[in-house]
C-alpha cells in the first residue's frame, strides 16, 4: 500500500450525555453518564488506519483543549497532521444528548474545522495513488465549501471518495452538482441516495444490515452484510467508509473492498461507542468465518 488517505473533512469533540429524557424549555436534567470523545472524521480515519492506511488529515483544527484532545487521538491511531493548529479558535464541540430510548439530540458549535482556508489546501499534494475523502458537511461550511470548490478540480489524478452525510438536502444544489462532477466514487446510505435520486457512474449504497449496493457503469450489485448482534449502530456507515477507502488502497476492487467493508461495519456496531472500527485481522476472521 503506497498511497494515503487524505481526509479532508471535520474532527469536532463530542460531548455525549446519557440523559433519561431531554430537559423542558428552561428546564435540567441530571446526566446518568457523561465522555468527551473525538468525533466527526475521526471515525473514518480511525477506521482506515486500523485497517493499514497511511492517513493524512487536510482539514484545520484549533488550539485549546479541545484541539488537544482531538490531535492527541488521531496521533493514537497513527494519522498525520497536514497542518499547524489554527491560532484563531478551538476545535468545535457537538453536544450530544442520548435519551433512555436510545435516541440522539445534537447541537454543534463549530470551531477551527469549519476554517479550513484555500491556502492551507493549496500545501496538500496528493498523489495519483491517494484516495481524497470529501465530506457533506464541508459543503455547510462556507470557508470550507469555497476552499473545496477551488482545489478539488486542479487535484492531478487521486480517486475522489465523496460521503454526503445525513444533511445532504441542506447542500445547495447547484454547489452538489459541481461536487459530484469532479469525483470518482459516492459512498452514501439508502436514504441519502433517495435525496440525490440519480447516482453518479460507481457509487456504493450502504443499506445496514443487509449490506451495501455496488454501482459501476449500469451494473448494479447486491453485497451481503454479515449478520450480528447490534449493540450500537453510531459510526456504522464512518467504518464502511473508511474499510472501503483502505482496501481501495490496497490495490482491491471495488466489489472486494465493500465485502470487507460490510464485515468491519458489522463488528462495529457490536460494541457501544462511535469509533469502534476493527483491525485488519479481525476482519480477516469474519470474512474467513462466512466463507
Amino acid at each position: 500500500m503506497s498511497g494515503r488517505l487524505v481526509h479532508t473533512g471535520q474532527v469536532v469533540v463530542d460531548l455525549v450525555m446519557a440523559v433519561p429524557a431531554l430537559p423542558p424549555p428552561g428546564g435540567d436534567v441530571l446526566a446518568s453518564s457523561t465522555n468527551l470523545l473525538p468525533g466527526g472524521g475521526f471515525n473514518v480515519m480511525a477506521a482506515a488506519a486500523r485497517s493499514g492506511a497511511r492517513v493524512l488529515y487536510a482539514g484545520s483544527h484549533g488550539i485549546g483543549c479541545f484541539g488537544d484532545l482531538a490531535r492527541s487521538a488521531l496521533a493514537a491511531e497513527g494519522v498525520e497532521l497536514a497542518h499547524d493548529p489554527s491560532s484563531e479558535v478551538d476545535t468545535g464541540v457537538v453536544v450530544v444528548l442520548v435519551d433512555a430510548a436510545g435516541e440522539r439530540t445534537f447541537a454543534t458549535g463549530t470551531g477551527a474545522e469549519g476554517r479550513l482556508r484555500a491556502d492551507q489546501l493549496d500545501r496538500v499534494t496528493p498523489k495519483n495513488d491517494d484516495v481524497v475523502y470529501v465530506s457533506g458537511y464541508s459543503w455547510l461550511h462556507e470557508i470550507n465549501r469555497g476552499a473545496l470548490l477551488e482545489w478539488l478540480p486542479r487535484l492531478p489524478g487521486p480517486r475522489i471518495l465523496f460521503d454526503p452525510g445525513p444533511l445532504i438536502a441542506d447542500i445547495n444544489p447547484g454547489d452538489l452538482h459541481d461536487l459530484l462532477s469532479t469525483i470518482d466514487i459516492l459512498s452514501c446510505n439508502a436514504r441519502e441516495a433517495e435525496v440525490l435520486g440519480e447516482l453518479p457512474p460507481v457509487a456504493i449504497v450502504r443499506e445496514g444490515a443487509n449490506g451495501c449496493r455496488v454501482h459501476e457503469h449500469g451494473r448494479i450489485t447486491h453485497v451481503p452484510g454479515f449478520p450480528v448482534d447490534a449493540v450500537d449502530t453510531t459510526g456504522a456507515g464512518d467504518t464502511h467508509c473508511g474499510v472501503l477507502a483502505a482496501e481501495l488502497l490496497r490495490g482491491s476492487s471495488l466489489l472486494d473492498a465493500a465485502v470487507r467493508a460490510n464485515a468491519a461495519a458489522a463488528l462495529s456496531v457490536t460494541r457501544p461507542g462511535p469509533a469502534t472500527a476493527p483491525g485488519r485481522e479481525e476482519i480477516d476472521k469474519l470474512v474467513e468465518a462466512t466463507r
